[in-house]
């Protein structure tokens, strides 16, 4: 497995993967929509990031690093092929995308995600996120927030 960068081969990719668990889990909000078919705008254009986890000439996982504050960036669209899933993708993209923000000396990474994604959360914890007051409103699916100072 290894770790690449975004480029717009890859946009269906961005988009496919995140598509397939918030239709399992949730339901897609306008803003996602907009992520999914615009990366370059959404998450690219101010800083931000997106990469992807290749195996064997497949992208089977991506993350966001998304601009959202001087020194801090958000952790967003994490997503993993879902035959693939507790495999050990999401830690090594989680890892790598820490790491990205490490590079661009940020000074803190936040995420919002939601406590039914019991994996993913505890994954967040184990790395040193820690749990933060949730602003209200900003995305229906989610009922966490949390944070790691780099």
């Amino acid at each position: 497995m290894k770790i690449i960068n975004y480029k717009p081969d890859y946009q269906v990719y961005f988009k496919d993967l995140n598509l397939s668990w918030l239709e399992e889990y949730f339901t897609v909000e306008p803003f996602d929509s907009y992520a999914f078919e615009n990366p370059e705008e959404a998450i690219l254009k101010d800083g931000g990031r997106i990469i992807f986890v290749e195996n064997e000439g497949e992208i089977v996982g991506t993350v966001a690093l998304k601009y959202a504050a001087p020194g801090v960036f958000e952790m967003a669209k994490m997503a993993v092929r879902k035959d693939l899933r507790g495999l050990g993708i999401g830690k090594l993209l989680c890892k790598s995308i820490v790491e990205t923000a490490r590079s661009m000396h940020a000074e803190k990474l936040i995420l919002y995600s939601s406590t039914q994604l019991k994996p993913a959360i505890a994954m967040y914890l184990k790395m040193g996120f820690q749990e933060i007051p949730l602003e209200p409103g900003l995305y229906k699916r989610a009922d966490i927030k949390m944070e790691l100072v780099l």
